[in-house]
């Protein structure tokens, strides 16, 4: 187990009120009562929306901040009490702040961070060599990280949370502000990241593309408290039963009173809404085909960003 949280919570006690006003003392819970276990080799994301408590989550996991109450293990380390030893097991990328040195090649922005890590010089150029290689940045890395583009840095920007062989890798937002080409290349890098080197990682990030594309599992936190811990597949199954299908005809239909809900008809095409938990889609599709010529189906699925907004909105109503 490299991740094991249990009962975690987080108070932050807000003072209010100016200058020429008595300040009072509001108690924020930022994180209650969250637990959850991350295995080895996992790809987690770990969602919610502004204001969850992501952050406060991951400052705690990395030993940035300490919690009120409850446990915390990464790595088999308690962050708050071993935070210099954990921060050569972990690697952490943050969408909107850069590790690497503006002013200075990649190059030598990596030396630099493989010399915080201990280490030597002749290992250093073995890790970059190693690490341009898997990344296919060869040529980025002469160049002055203040000229590259964004896709370009970002990727930089990964390469370097892993030159000291991370077991846990932290990722928020690593796709933010790119354009489609360079959030592909990105997930395929963590995905081989992943793969090659067994590296857990740990993925918070709105865009749900992000989590589709890596993730097998997903935990989503509302207002401090986890909403839901499961894998991808299971939360399609419980929440993406409702399927909307265009059935077209090669001639206007004549039929009008038909033996399933229609949502609505025009001329030589019907649209429904179907709970495949409630309907069976071969019996429905059999029936519609015997009573015309059917040129064209179309069935799609609710959007999993649909899905999960609706699972933030029954949170903020409870």
């Amino acid at each position: 187990m490299q991740i094991c949280v249990d009962k975690l919570s987080k108070v932050f006690v807000v003072k209010t009120g100016g200058f020429f006003k008595t300040k009072n003392k509001t108690v924020v819970k930022a994180v209650e009562d969250v637990s959850f276990k991350v295995n080895k080799g996992e790809i987690v994301a770990f969602i919610g929306p502004n204001g969850a408590g992501k952050s406060t989550t991951i400052k705690m996991l990395t030993g940035i901040i300490q919690p009120t109450s409850g446990s915390i293990k990464v790595s088999g380390l308690i962050p708050s009490r071993d935070r210099k030893k954990l921060a050569y097991k972990i690697g952490c990328m943050f969408g909107q702040k850069s590790q690497l040195y503006m002013q200075l090649t990649v190059r030598d922005s990596y030396k630099l961070l493989c010399s915080i890590y201990d280490l030597d010089k002749q290992k250093t150029e073995e890790k970059i060599e190693e690490i341009a290689k898997l990344f296919k940045i060869e040529e980025l890395l002469d160049k002055v990280v203040r000229k590259l583009s964004l896709g370009q840095r970002m990727i930089c920007e990964i390469a370097g949370s892993i030159l000291h062989d991370p077991e846990i890798i932290f990722l928020d937002e690593p796709t933010i502000g790119l354009d489609i080409f360079a959030k592909t290349r990105i997930r395929e890098i963590i995905k081989k990241m992943n793969e090659e080197k067994g590296t857990t990682i740990f993925l918070t990030s709105h865009d749900i593309g992000d989590v589709e594309a890596l993730c097998n599992r997903i935990i989503i936190i509302n207002h401090g408290t986890i909403v839901t811990d499961s894998t991808i597949e299971e939360l399609k199954s419980k929440y993406l039963s409702t399927k909307k299908i265009r059935i077209s005809y090669s001639s206007y239909l004549r039929e009008s009173n038909f033996k399933y809900k229609v949502d609505n008809t025009d001329g030589n095409q019907i649209w429904l809404t179907v709970d495949t938990n409630e309907v069976n889609i071969g019996k429905l599709l059999s029936y519609f085909t015997s009573i015309g010529d059917i040129v064209d189906i179309q069935i799609e699925s609710t959007p999993l960003e649909d899905v999960i907004k609706k699972i933030y909105k029954e949170r903020r109503k409870i």
